[in-house]
């Protein structure tokens, strides 16, 4: 996908090679610079994204791109900026994905310079990429210091230049039942109710006259969520009816409405009760979270790779789960490569039987003895090993369809993912 135009690619590259220019009534202008590879060396941040040793060099003087890289940049004869225009590593021509990696890479604290001017730059960046409808948002915390991944935004949000919140965003979702949500019991919803009491502070807003006056962080929440919709809870009849108690609308109302005052009370409080909700959420096995002032998925991984009996395939699992969620870009092709291989191995799991029994043995089990789900997980089964034969998963094979979008790895690595991730619960 490549939504992200050349222009604004061209303003975030310009930032990182001549700064900007930074204005004041009491000083001089002063020109402000950040360097994109932060505390690290150019070389050594390459090589966190890319694989240089199997690069193709320029230069033919050496022998791949991290022999001829490190040779220009030591004795300084690569302009500063040369790698955004640099065809190898895509960030000009590239999809957005590409981008939108290298720069959560940038500003990753094991990377990031952080006495420099890395928080100014995240913030034009993200003016400029929020034109084209996308954003980088705090997702994580390392050592206590943000971690950023990037996001698109909604049409309605850039139309609106307002905050949607959760239910309204994924109204068309939810309303097709698209949406894998959560039921959240009594328990739990009081438990909410109790930290937003717990951070809940007094706010001091200004009207339209210019008069001060004094408003609850809850209040301010509630205030919102009249501003996206008239707020309604169930009654005792289970009706759902209008409403303008705020914790009877958290009590007794759909998940997605849950969410959408946990999102907007978090816009009023601070860092401390993202971690608590979160730490809450987590604790209860929820797979959202509350990031960049956002609910949304934690994402999947294939969990607890210890039960899997056999090595070998045990092996290739942790290797695949460990290189999609790698920082390194190249890395989620290598993902799928291994996931492949990991159902390629699953297939052989009764050794006592040869391949084909072993999968017969392997979809009985799934499938519960039930014709319907054997057929499916059958079909489902000879689909992938179609798609291993046909496309390019492995890369060092050359006589194959190419996977021509970036994008495509995600849609293979989860595919695949899924039929492992069910077939591991039925192994003897």
């Amino acid at each position: 996908m490549r939504n992200i135009t050349e222009i604004t690619r061209l303003d975030i590259f310009d930032l990182f090679q001549h700064g900007y220019v930074e204005e004041s009534v009491w000083f001089d202008s002063r020109n402000i610079n950040y360097y994109y590879f932060g505390r690290l060396s150019e070389i050594e941040f390459l090589k966190k994204l890319y694989r240089l040793d199997e690069m193709t060099n320029n230069d033919r003087r050496y022998r791949n791109a991290e022999e001829e890289i490190q040779a220009h940049t030591f004795n300084s004869d690569y302009e500063l900026g040369w790698v955004f225009r640099d065809d190898r590593f895509e960030l000009l021509k590239g999809e957005d994905n590409i981008l939108l990696d290298f720069l959560c890479a940038v500003f990753h604290p094991e990377n990031r310079y952080e006495k420099g001017y890395w928080k100014e730059y995240l913030r034009k960046i993200n003016e400029l990429l929020r034109a084209d409808g996308y954003e980088l948002y705090e997702s994580d915390k390392m050592s206590k210091r943000s971690v950023f991944s990037w996001r698109r935004i909604t049409q309605e949000e850039l139309a609106s230049g307002k905050f949607i919140p959760f239910s309204v965003r994924n109204k068309k979702a939810i309303e097709a039942k698209n949406l894998n949500l959560p039921s959240i019991p009594k328990k739990i919803r009081s438990e909410i109710i109790n930290l937003l009491n717990r951070y809940d502070e007094n706010l001091y807003e200004t009207d339209e006259t210019g008069l001060n006056y004094s408003i609850s962080g809850k209040q301010a929440t509630f205030r919102d969520i009249n501003e996206n919709y008239i707020p309604h809870a169930f009654d005792e009849s289970g009706i759902y009816s209008v409403t303008e108690d705020f914790d009877h609308f958290i009590m007794c109302n759909y998940p997605s409405s849950v969410f959408d005052a946990i999102e907007l009370f978090s816009r009023y409080s601070n860092e401390e009760f993202v971690d608590e909700i979160n730490l809450l959420l987590k604790r209860n096995n929820f797979t959202y979270k509350l990031a960049g002032g956002k609910i949304e998925s934690s994402g999947i991984s294939l969990r607890n790779t210890a039960a899997i009996a056999e090595l070998g395939l045990k092996e290739l699992v942790e290797q695949a789960s460990n290189l999609y969620n790698s920082k390194i870009i190249s890395d989620k092709q290598f993902a799928v490569e291994k996931i492949w291989d990991a159902l390629e191995r699953l297939k052989t799991y009764y050794t006592n039987l040869d391949k084909k029994k072993s999968v017969e043995k392997i979809v009985d089990d799934m499938s519960n003895q039930n014709d319907k789900y054997k057929k499916l997980f059958d079909e489902e089964f000879a689909q992938l090993t179609k798609i291993g034969n046909e496309f390019r998963i492995r890369h060092h094979e050359t006589n194959k369809i190419d996977i021509i979008d970036n994008n495509y790895y995600s849609y293979f690595y989860h595919r695949c993912f899924a039929l492992l991730e069910l077939a591991l619960k039925y192994l003897n």
